[in-house]
């Protein structure tokens, strides 16, 4: 019996590729937003694949990477950069609080704000996993040349910010 179960299991996941293939995904395919999706959808994965270890979320290495290179944001200014919704970063700060990653500051400027610094665990971290990213991104897009994955930022960068 178990032969007969693995060989119907193998004739259904072929059968389930052939099928795929078949598949008319013609006006799916023509459109930006699909394909955006299906992209982030690979290079996210295999970035998420090689950075399991660190038990990060790429949201929070977004929020680690922000902080890295523009010490001392306020919760408003990540929020904006980051399209975060306000609640939704206070879970964030405060699990990187707990992972002694990032600590809270009052801002230079402004009295009545904190300021979000990285400790120097949260600066080793994110320089380490800023590394892994960056070879994770090269290697998901390995079927582009440099200049196509430039022009593909550029390109992405344009729809959702402008630039």
């Amino acid at each position: 019996m178990p032969r007969i179960r693995s060989r119907k299991t193998n004739r259904t996941q072929t059968t389930d590729a052939d099928a795929v293939q078949q598949i008319d995904a013609s006006f799916l395919r023509s459109q930006a937003g699909y394909n955006a999706r299906r992209a982030a959808l690979h290079i996210v994965g295999l970035v998420e694949q090689r950075i399991a270890a660190y038990e990060l979320k790429v949201v929070e290495l977004s929020v680690l990477s922000l902080l890295a290179h523009n010490t001392g944001l306020t919760s408003r200014h990540v929020c904006a950069a980051l399209s975060i919704m306000p609640p939704n970063l206070v879970g964030l700060v405060a699990a990187l609080e707990r992972r002694k990653l990032i600590e809270r500051r009052p801002h230079p400027s402004d009295g009545r704000a904190m300021g979000l610094y990285l400790t120097a665990a949260g600066q080793q971290l994110t320089a380490e996993v800023e590394s892994i990213i960056e070879q994770a991104e090269i290697d998901a897009t390995a079927r582009l040349t440099a200049a196509e994955r430039t022009t593909l930022i550029a390109l992405l960068q344009k729809v959702y910010d402008g630039n």
